[in-house]
């Protein structure tokens, strides 16, 4: 819905205006300009003057392109302003006919939001105020950052112009506005230290209560990003009181989608403190206020994030959560298929892989989890393979050869070889010089499930003995953690206690 604020004396005429179109006041409000402060929140525009201003979209409900502002006020531009906020494009167009300047600006809009191609705008001999220059360097910005181009445009152009634009704002509000989609584009490049800068300097000189609370958005975005484990306490800290005080703005608004983004945000921040039952409410919450809003792909999302959680809580000593995370996962699927989310279906399918070999249930069943579980890993491995994803690849091949020292004994193969190869497969990626902690946690795995492999011949036996001794010996030149160093230390021994042995039979 939309509501147009108008001096009393023209509210008649606006609400004949609306009143002639086809069921257009079934969605449009006409009302007081006098009741505005009442409703600055909600979606609206403001009448006045012969002029149509149209407010600062802080609750981002179309792409951040600026139309002309003020807006020369007759029948035509404001019904195409009223369909374009409507998101009737049709309608807008034929409204805009007769403005060509009106209707590129519209179909630049709708091309962003829709994702169309269009070409990056050459900067004009003069501009006719302040404000459309301004409004230029902000729309060019904004349509190399989030728009579909018909020519590559470098970062550093976008920056460029975002600079630009922020240096040339008519006033703190418009200049906290082109900040805050900066500090994004910054965000997205991983420039952390200074998004975070920009939207402190913003935050200091935002005018309005819309304006505070999505700086600070963006700037607890920027927090989350700059978590690394360990977490310090005082990021987290940081970044709690932030998401909780945007939130609640939110909740004071009624923006549920808003509330329920957030909640997920906040179910990994108390994942991150181990507060495993506040992340599960939190992310169930979302859930439910996305279930609501009949938003399948963002539900989807959530989903996949509780199955996340649950499978990370089951790993850490909880297996009664295996299964919810199983069924949190299945749902995900529903979303993230295998055409249209490929790679979230691969992970989901890697995670379910695990679960599959790690769910509690009765011996008898045991082979029919195997089974799910090798098809899983399997439909992880076709998506994620080691010429695309080596990283992931090794990944997944680590934990499928864990799942099969986990499987029931098979007839007519040897599990443990079988994750023997695996393994190997993931030591061939995770090099001493690349990945030396992750190569030493496979060499481990490797040289436990080596144990229990099925060895008839000598000379297989003294090959596999001699590689279990070389990894082994790998584990002090790669990492300084003792506890990783003991467990290598103690497979030596083992070895060591093994070739004695074989020195007495052979002996005798």
């Amino acid at each position: 819905m939309l509501t147009i604020f108008v001096p009393a004396a023209e509210q008649l005429s606006v609400q004949q205006l609306i009143d002639a179109e086809y069921r257009l006041n079934e969605v449009v409000f006409v009302r007081d300009l006098s009741q505005v402060g009442d409703e600055q929140a909600a979606r609206h525009l403001i009448v006045k003057g012969e002029e149509i201003w149209l407010p600062i979209d802080w609750a981002n409900e179309a792409p951040p392109y600026l139309l002309a502002y003020p807006l020369a006020l007759t029948a035509e531009n404001l019904l195409a302003v009223v369909y374009t906020r409507l998101n009737n494009y049709e309608s807008a167009y034929e409204k805009a006919a007769e403005n060509p300047a009106l209707l590129r600006d519209i179909d630049l809009l709708n091309c962003i939001q829709h994702g169309v191609a269009v070409g990056f705008p050459q900067e004009p001999d003069a501009f006719d105020s302040p404000f459309e220059e301004y409004r230029f360097w902000h729309n060019s910005a904004v349509l190399g950052h989030y728009g579909e181009l018909t020519r590559f445009v470098h970062y550093s152009v976008i920056r460029r112009y975002y600079e630009r634009a922020f240096d040339l704002a008519p006033n703190d509000e418009w200049r906290a506005f082109t900040g805050k989609h900066w500090a994004t584009l910054l965000l997205d490049a991983d420039e952390l230290a200074e998004a975070g800068a920009l939207l402190a300097d913003c935050i200091r000189f935002a005018i309005s209560e819309d304006a505070l609370y999505e700086l600070k958005n963006v700037q607890y975005g920027v927090w989350m990003k700059q978590l690394t484990a360990p977490y310090a306490p005082d990021l987290l800290s940081r970044i709690k009181d932030t998401l909780w005080d945007v939130l609640q703005y939110y909740e004071r608004n009624g923006r549920p989608v808003q509330v329920a983004l957030l909640l997920i945000d906040a179910a990994q921040i108390a994942n991150f403190s181990d507060s495993f039952s506040e992340a599960l409410g939190y992310v169930n919450r979302a859930i439910q206020l996305l279930e609501e809003e009949g938003i399948p792909e963002l539900t989807g999302n959530a989903q996949y994030r509780k199955g996340t959680l649950l499978y990370t809580w089951a790993q850490n000593g909880n297996p009664q959560f295996f299964r919810a995370a199983m069924e949190a996962y299945q749902q995900a699927l529903k979303v993230f298929t295998k055409e249209n989310a490929p790679e979230a279906f691969a992970e989901i399918q890697h995670h379910l892989g695990v679960i599959y070999s790690e769910i509690p249930d009765e011996v008898k069943k045991k082979s029919v989890w195997a089974a799910v579980s090798m098809s899983s890993f399997r439909e992880a491995l076709t998506y994620f393979t080691r010429e695309t994803h080596p990283y992931e690849y090794a990944r997944i091949c680590t934990s499928f050869a864990n799942a099969l020292t986990k499987f029931p004994e098979a007839k007519l193969s040897d599990n443990y070889t079988r994750a023997l190869s695996y393994y190997d497969e993931a030591l061939d990626i995770r090099t001493a010089t690349e990945y030396p902690y992750e190569r030493v946690l496979t060499i481990l795995n490797f040289l436990e499930a080596a144990w229990f492999v099925s060895v008839p011949e000598a000379v297989q036996q003294q090959t596999l003995f001699a590689k279990m001794t070389r990894l082994a010996q790998e584990v002090p030149n790669l990492v300084d953690d003792p506890k990783l160093i003991a467990e290598a230390d103690k497979q030596l021994t083992m070895l060591a206690q093994l070739k004695s042995d074989w020195q007495m039979i052979n002996a005798l």
